[in-house]
């Protein structure tokens, strides 16, 4: 027995249609009718299942989860987010792990980028 990867990760939203519509403008994904998209990393891609303390400083105490997307060309997500108008969290943080940025989406949630 093994666990392979996430099959899946689901939000609940106030507003489906305007949430879809930030996810596409901001990061490129394109959710098709049924709200969803199905994404196919290649062999560099990794998923990190991480645990973290109810009252860890990492991202808001206040959020269950964080949505983190491995990407290429972080800096051209930098450019994309300030052409659009998307703010970061915080600064850039560049570590033997990679480079992290984060956004937040229209309902408050912590979107980490990360390019390994």
């Amino acid at each position: 027995m093994k666990i392979k990867g996430f099959g899946g990760v689901f939000l609940r939203s106030k507003d489906v249609d305007g949430l879809k519509k930030w996810y596409e403008e901001t990061l490129g994904i394109l959710m098709g009718d049924w709200n969803g998209m199905i994404m196919k990393p290649d062999v560099e891609n990794e998923t990190v299942f991480s645990l973290f303390e109810e009252g860890n400083n990492y991202f808001p105490v206040d959020q269950s989860v964080m949505l983190n997307f491995q990407v290429e060309n972080i800096e051209g997500f930098l450019e994309h987010f300030e052409k659009i108008g998307v703010s970061l969290i915080k600064e850039p943080e560049k570590s033997e792990y990679g480079t992290f940025v984060w956004v937040s989406d229209p309902e408050g949630r912590w979107i980490e980028i990360w390019e390994k």
